[in-house]
């Protein structure tokens, strides 16, 4: 355990007030000096297992085509899938546009301040309503991603893994006595700084770190053990049978397109004929087969196995597409790799 918190709070801001990378959602706002907090809520719901990187050029984009709270609350489900497509977990932009119009409906369009009543809106978890109650609005919150998790672990030399019900509570009360009430938004951004960029998963760079000196797991030469290597579980893997419908209208070449449930994995989005075993009712003697498209997900692998089938009347219940015009549907990934498979064969 580390003495006196002071010395390691004052540490650990002095190297984030040097070393902080410059995030569009970090710009401070000449009226409070924090972030916006619509800004915060964006990045939050986005940096949700996601990196930074990838989320940039997303989070750009989304502030052009909603540049407030309220213009996103009043936006449509489906056009908000379509700019989220390929940054996954596409449950986060149906609850970012649930949370918009609660936002708008019960707090006028202003971001809440406190973590109770952020926790109210819809996809907003203890740390997030934590992160956004401290960034954007100066609260005193703590947080606790996997981030501040590491950090915690190998300051306090804790061996066991942090997601077990015993160790998460026992971070979630160490990450309450770390956060200060001064800065304590900057605090929480330094310590998930701290641990995308210095107190990495492999090899941390302890020479650097600002805080080494209250490092416990460090002193014992233990932190390449801490936290403690996931035991791998074996990932189901599932075939798909994607039947890529066409026909032709007015010298063009139009796809089916069918859109998926309201409830489960891509949820809402649109795609080309897939069935999860082979259909022959849906195989013409002239189709061809394109190939397999892998896909990996956390926790399932895929392989669509794509082929392309000419139709001279309507098989299934879809709507009717030109690879061009159907850039203006949301889609999951696998299905946009299809298209441009079917683009390069024309």
């Amino acid at each position: 355990m580390i003495g006196e918190l002071p010395p390691f709070r004052n540490a650990l801001l002095s190297w984030y007030d040097q070393h902080a990378r410059e995030l569009p959602w970090r710009e401070a706002l000449a009226s409070t000096g924090r972030p916006d907090p619509y800004h915060v809520l964006l990045s939050e719901f986005m940096l949700q297992q996601t990196q930074v990187v990838t989320v940039l050029p997303y989070f750009a984009q989304f502030l052009r085509v909603f540049p407030t709270v309220q213009s996103l609350a009043a936006a449509d489900e489906q056009q908000v899938l379509r700019l989220w497509q390929g940054l996954g977990y596409y449950s986060r932009a149906r609850n970012l546009l649930k949370a918009a119009r609660y936002v708008s409906e019960h707090h006028r369009g202003i971001v809440p301040a406190t973590v109770e009543e952020l926790m109210e809106l819809p996809g907003v978890g203890r740390y997030t309503a934590g992160a956004i109650a401290s960034i954007a609005h100066g609260t005193r919150a703590p947080i606790l991603d996997g981030n501040v998790m590491r950090v915690l672990c190998r300051v306090d030399a804790i061996r066991t893994e942090p997601r077990e019900p015993p160790t998460l509570s026992r971070l979630w009360a160490r990450a309450e006595e770390f956060v200060p009430a001064r800065r304590p938004g900057d605090f929480n951004s330094a310590m998930m700084e701290l641990g995308a960029t210095v107190c990495s998963p492999r090899n941390p760079q302890c020479l650097i770190c600002p805080v080494a000196a209250s490092c416990s797991a460090l002193s014992l030469g233990i932190q390449d053990q801490i936290p403690p290597a996931r035991i791998a579980r074996k990932t189901p893997h599932e075939m798909r049978f994607v039947y890529c419908l066409f026909r032709e209208r007015a010298g063009s070449r139009e796809f089916a397109f069918e859109q998926r449930p309201a409830a489960g994995r891509w949820a809402g989005m649109w795609q080309f004929v897939t069935r999860m075993k082979r259909d022959p009712s849906l195989e013409a003697k002239k189709d061809t087969l394109l190939g397999t498209i892998e896909h990996a997900l956390t926790h399932r692998r895929y392989t669509f196995e794509v082929r392309a089938s000419p139709v001279s009347r309507s098989k299934v219940d879809a709507k009717w597409h030109t690879l061009a015009s159907s850039e203006s549907l949301p889609m999951p990934k696998p299905h946009v790799k299809i298209r441009e498979m079917l683009r390069a064969q024309t």
